[in-house]
């Protein structure tokens, strides 16, 4: 069923409560998502995105109980990933001459994951507009790379609603839809996560698109993202955010995140954390196990820190698989201006500290020289590494 948004604005997307996986299983989902999408009807009838691919027979079948179809006389396409675009084929099938307006590289996007099926398709770019009547317009702002190349979004004039599309967004099912509404302290928990692991990569781009929206003047009573709550209690708190988010953030806080084999490591990541207290009991400290501990929440944790430490036993001349593989998707997030020191164990040949040390260097952290390197497991003389470690790694 439709709900209302704004006079002649209505959402007509998917709460999709039993999402556990986003990205494959990429992205974890704690509470749950939505996928977002707007019908418009105004003297010209516009639907904005459709949703994710298993749900598009229902959502066509909704979309049918609002309005005849053959009366939309478009649909606009902020975005050609599947969770946008999923229902096109279905919806296509009932009205396929219907024009599809979209940038070009959504073109690209859409018929290589759909196949070239025919459809009118109206290339449009920033500052393209397209009149819907009662003095109402649609603008077109490119998104590009936040997160796809064929991401915009879609300004509605006179209703000043902002349809951001990905950006601003959370995977958080909000059944009352908007944002004062959600539980405050998940909307934001739900909404760093998501740009944590989604955006951040595209930080420097996102900092200038935040100009550029600025630049336009626009007047933003409502934004309105694909995921998540809609923010129409003071919209621009989340702009507001991401342009504190953009600008290589850390709060006063460290995060040791590590994997162990006989819990030596584990020990040593321990007393750090201890240690981190000892000598600055103001700053927040997590400790994470990296092969137990979602990944996405370890990020998350990691984007809030100004430092971090990172463990691994030596194995077979290297560091455990699990965190090598942790340690990749590090480095894809693009976190700057952060520390790192590393910690281990090992046997006999003790390589992990040293490759750690690379690693971290590789995904773009400042990488202090101290470290902890014991042999089999640790005791007190390993340990009195540790102060030396912690003062270095606090040190701004």
């Amino acid at each position: 069923m439709k709900k209302h948004i704004k006079n002649n604005v209505n959402w007509i997307g998917y709460i999709d409560w039993e999402l556990e996986s986003f990205h494959g299983d990429d992205y974890s989902i704690m509470n749950g998502s939505s996928q977002n999408a707007y019908l418009i009807q105004e003297e010209k009838t516009v639907l904005i995105d459709t949703v994710w691919t298993p749900h598009r027979f229902d959502f066509v079948d909704n979309l049918k109980k609002e309005i005849d179809l053959n009366k939309i006389d478009f649909i606009i396409a902020n975005h050609g990933e599947s969770d946008h675009s999923g229902s096109l084929t279905a919806l296509m099938a009932e009205i396929p001459n219907i024009p599809i307006y979209c940038t070009e590289n959504a073109v690209k996007s859409i018929e290589g994951q759909y196949g070239k099926r025919g459809w009118n398709f109206h290339v449009v770019k920033t500052g393209d507009s397209v009149d819907i009547g009662n003095n109402k317009k649609l603008v077109f702002l490119e998104m590009r790379m936040l997160h796809w190349p064929d991401s915009m979004a879609t300004y509605m004039t006179q209703d000043n609603i902002l349809f951001s599309n990905d950006a601003f967004g959370q995977h958080y099912a909000v059944e009352e839809l908007f944002n004062d509404k959600a539980n405050q302290c998940l909307l934001y928990k739900e909404a760093i996560k998501y740009f944590t692991n989604i955006l951040n990569p595209f930080a420097p781009i996102l900092t200038k698109k935040l100009a550029e929206i600025e630049n336009l003047n626009l007047p933003i009573d409502i934004i309105a993202p694909s995921h998540g709550a809609i923010w129409r209690d003071n919209p621009m708190q989340i702009v507001e955010k991401y342009g504190i988010w953009a600008d290589a953030y850390k709060e006063d806080q460290v995060t040791v995140a590590y994997d162990t084999m006989w819990e030596g490591t584990k020990k040593i990541a321990h007393e750090i954390a201890e240690e981190i207290s000892n000598q600055s009991p103001d700053t927040v400290v997590k400790v994470f196990n990296i092969a137990t501990a979602d990944k996405n929440e370890i990020m998350t944790e990691i984007f809030k820190s100004k430092a971090i430490a990172v463990g691994s036993p030596t194995v077979s001349n290297s560091i455990l698989s699990s965190v090598a593989g942790w340690i990749e998707f590090l480095k894809q997030l693009k976190f700057k201006n952060k520390k790192a020191a590393a910690f281990g164990c090992y046997g006999w040949s003790g390589e992990s500290v040293k490759i750690l040390q690379e690693k971290l260097s590789d995904a773009g952290f400042d990488v202090i020289s101290e470290n902890v390197r014991s042999m089999w497991n640790p005791n007190d003389d390993d340990f009195q590494n540790i102060p030396k470690l912690v003062e270095n790694l606090l040190l701004d």
